[in-house]
């Protein structure tokens, strides 16, 4: 997996002398890098994508390869946007003031958060406790305030952040959030697939999550909102996705293929799901294939199978030290075997 740390930006390691100067600012220049390149073309990641230089730097995998890595330190905020809607404020609201969420049968495009969705959750779900709203005023309750997003954003959510719709804000970060992805400049396949806990990072700087723990979520009665983008916020991953909704693709390839959307924890690309004629490859159990263009490669998993990749085919990073002093570890940071990361919003 990558390495993720959650720490002041004062306190990161010394850059390398091999700095990939001017990498880092560059954006998307052609469909002929897409297709060019079997390793991290760091031309196609968006301008801002990184707080500073991405580097080469020395690594051990969890396999116990030693090999080099790029390391990337991004800011927990997509580049180039600002995150949301995320919940309606009213059950009369339509989908421009909410985003999505999960279908309830885990297939196909997410579920459009409508006012009438929230007032609907009873049958949607088929479950009478549902009631994320105020029946006299038609207001939906929402996390409003940070104390409301942390509290309700855990495993063990208490009675008065239950029946919530899930929202939180990038100014509940602190205020020198980052995160520091370590990612294998020339992927390794692995002798055995491993448990996906972090996919790997978007062209926009920020993180492909592991799978939201949805039963937890939903058991106790919120929403953990997407914007409709497929991502949302929490204090210990940022800004982070857990659907491919088309937000940082590139442009097509010049062969027909589905573009790239990121790149995965072992450094291999992650491509759209289907192509632009909508068409979907044959996919082994992580959900790759391999061409010559791009050697083995992965496509997401449709926005509600919460899900971007199946398994991971490559070896990953082996985890150095634990969380930070007084923090949680965000999502992907615990060791191979250990347990999930516990935040309920995912």
């Amino acid at each position: 997996m990558p390495v993720f740390t959650h720490y002041s930006l004062a306190g990161l390691m010394v850059c390398s002398a091999l700095t990939l100067a001017g990498c880092a600012n560059s954006s998307v220049n052609s469909t002929e890098k897409t297709s060019a390149s079997k390793e991290i073309d760091l031309t196609l990641f968006a301008d801002g994508a990184f707080t500073q230089e991405p580097e080469i730097v020395d690594c051990e995998t969890a396999d116990g390869t030693a090999t080099t890595c790029y390391k990337f330190v991004t800011s927990g905020a997509p580049a180039g946007r600002l995150p949301g809607s995320f919940c309606p404020r009213t059950i009369t609201d339509g989908a421009d003031a909410g985003g999505g969420w999960f279908s309830k049968d885990g297939t196909g495009d997410l579920v459009d958060i409508t006012g009438p969705f929230i007032a609907g959750l009873s049958d949607y779900y088929d479950d009478d406790k549902w009631q994320l709203y105020d029946a006299d005023t038609g207001t939906v309750r929402y996390t409003a305030t940070e104390a409301a997003c942390l509290g309700a954003a855990r495993p063990d959510v208490e009675e008065q952040y239950m029946q919530n719709c899930i929202e939180c804000e990038l100014a509940y970060l602190e205020d020198d959030f980052s995160l520091t992805f370590l990612i294998p400049t020339t992927p390794i396949p692995a002798a055995n697939p491993g448990r996906v806990r972090t996919a790997g990072i978007a062209l926009d700087g920020t993180e492909l999550s592991g799978p939201a723990p949805v039963d937890d979520i939903l058991g106790a009665y919120t929403i953990a909102a997407f914007d409709d983008c497929g991502g949302h916020i929490n204090v210990h991953q940022g800004y982070h996705y857990h659907a491919a909704n088309g937000c940082t693709d590139t442009v097509d390839s010049d062969d027909g293929h589905a573009p790239l959307i990121g790149y995965a924890a072992d450094g291999y690309g992650v491509y759209a799901t289907t192509n632009p004629n909508g068409l979907e490859e044959t996919l082994d159990e992580c959900r790759g294939s391999t061409d010559d263009i791009r050697g083995y490669h992965y496509h997401a998993a449709s926005p509600s199978e919460n899900m971007f990749i199946g398994c991971l085919h490559g070896e990953i990073v082996r985890p150095a030290g634990g969380p930070p002093p007084g923090g949680q570890p965000p999502e992907g940071a615990p060791p191979r075997g250990a347990p999930e990361e516990p935040s309920v919003a995912g």
